[in-house]
């Protein structure tokens, strides 16, 4: 198409950013100038933006069909994704398919073709199989963090969905490792690479060590985490129950923190990744999973609980933080009989902890959960509305909302709760009554 259906400023505007970056902007002008590109971009960089803008110029707004399909390794990725592309306010319809809720959901969603459709490989397959999803109009494939997707063993199912696009004409592959190794069934024959992997850390990223002196590494970490004060701070940790273990062990000390791996129900993610957003919990203790593919601004902190398994690991945790013009710091705790790792500079300092430390102040906000959602047609707007209405509550006491398709979350200032539920639990939303209670 000659002239763009969009206008770029809006976009910006839409997504509350003053002007693209260097790597945005040279992915569009590759893109225009070939059919496959690989594009490397550390984690925090903008490549969300880089692949989807590209995707507008290939895209016939008037056209009948599903045009593009996004392969994401993971549900969170793929949400992340599906919620950028509809603030950016083009009108397109994006559809995202992913595991962990009714099938049907997505079924609905798919009878009139979406533009855009972005998945897990797993439930695209099997959309694909069920006939769902109609392949012949996709003309263009995004592959994001597609190192991930080799990394959790979906090349089979990718090969399936890749194999049932008779149309592909574009390819775009996204990720943050140059060490990638092309299977065949992408088909990339001479693909352009835009690589602005540096290898090197973000000048906005501090690293610091920590001495632990016992194995058991929690009394540290507690001391630690109360010498940094209320900041946003990630923990990670290697392996599911040790995640659950920390995060019991910090909340009997007076932490506050939500948990998070892979083991969760997708609620239970939604919950403790909203409540870590909203300010309702400044700790979020968690596995690799959260290494990739969240959007949570203003991360101050990374506690490398656990030695990452990889450099690579090392690498996407730290991306949490320091991410576009923000700063942040990365702190190692190093146990008795760990060695710092070779790919950590020699020169890198050492933060002392404190033996005596007061637990900081609990956060200020709570979260509520509304069992009404998008599909109730309840949205941000009708959510303020009821609580300062019914609720009695000022602007100012309340936080961030987030609406999904049948559930929502809302931040509310601590000190109001207690006289806002009463007043709140048996009003109706837009007519419909719907639970309404502190989320678990």
């Amino acid at each position: 198409m000659s002239t763009p259906f969009y206008s770029l400023e809006n976009i910006l505007a839409a997504l509350k950013i003053k002007s693209l970056n260097a790597m945005q902007e040279a992915s569009i002008a590759a893109n225009r100038e070939h059919e496959n590109l690989i594009l490397l971009s550390a984690t925090g960089s903008g490549k969300t933006l880089a692949f989807l803008l590209p995707i507008l110029n290939q895209v016939d707004p008037q056209a009948k069909g599903t045009q593009v399909l996004i392969i994401a390794p993971s549900r969170e990725l793929a949400l992340q994704i599906e919620d950028v592309t509809k603030k950016m306010g083009t009108g397109l319809k994006i559809t995202a398919c992913y595991g962990g809720h009714k099938r049907e959901i997505e079924e609905n969603n798919l009878l009139e073709a979406p533009t855009i459709i972005v998945g897990t490989p797993g439930r695209l397959g099997d959309h694909i199989r069920r006939a769902n999803i109609h392949t012949e109009t996709i003309h263009t494939l995004v592959l994001d963090e597609f190192d991930k997707s080799v990394e959790f063993g979906f090349e089979e199912e990718m090969s399936f969905v890749v194999g049932s696009l008779p149309s592909l004409k574009k390819r775009i592959l996204v990720s943050a490792t140059e060490a990638l190794e092309l299977p065949r069934f992408l088909k990339m024959s001479n693909p352009h690479t835009l690589n602005f992997l540096t290898g090197e850390p973000s000048e906005a990223l501090a690293l610091k060590l920590v001495k632990a002196p016992d194995a058991d590494k929690l009394a540290t970490l507690f001391r630690l985490i109360c010498a940094l004060g209320n900041r946003s701070t990630i923990v990670f940790l290697n392996h599911r129950d040790a995640v659950q273990r920390t995060s019991e062990y910090l909340r009997e000390n007076g932490l506050m923190n939500v948990f998070y791996h892979g083991a969760l129900e997708q609620p239970e993610r939604d919950a403790a990744l909203c409540k870590f957003r909203n300010g309702t919990s400044n700790i979020l203790v968690t596995t690799d999973l959260a290494a990739r593919g969240l959007d949570i601004p203003n991360i101050r902190y990374i506690i490398h609980y656990h030695l990452p398994l990889s450099e690579e690991s090392f690498i996407h945790r730290n991306g949490r933080t320091a991410r576009m013009e923000a700063s942040g710091t990365a702190l190692l705790l190093i146990g008795p009989g760990e060695s710092v790792p070779e790919y950590i500079d020699p020169a890198t300092a050492w933060m002392e902890v404190p033996d005596k430390v007061d637990v900081p102040e609990k956060p200020q906000w709570v979260t509520l959960h509304i069992a009404g959602g998008k599909k109730n047609k309840i949205n941000k707007i009708d959510i303020v509305g009821f609580l300062t209405q019914k609720g009695e509550l000022k602007k100012e006491d309340i936080g961030l909302i987030e609406v999904k398709d049948f559930f929502s979350f809302v931040a509310i200032r601590k000190s109001k709760m207690s006289r806002t539920l009463p007043l709140i639990e048996k009003q109706k939303i837009k007519g419909q009554r719907v639970k309404i209670e502190i989320a678990k």
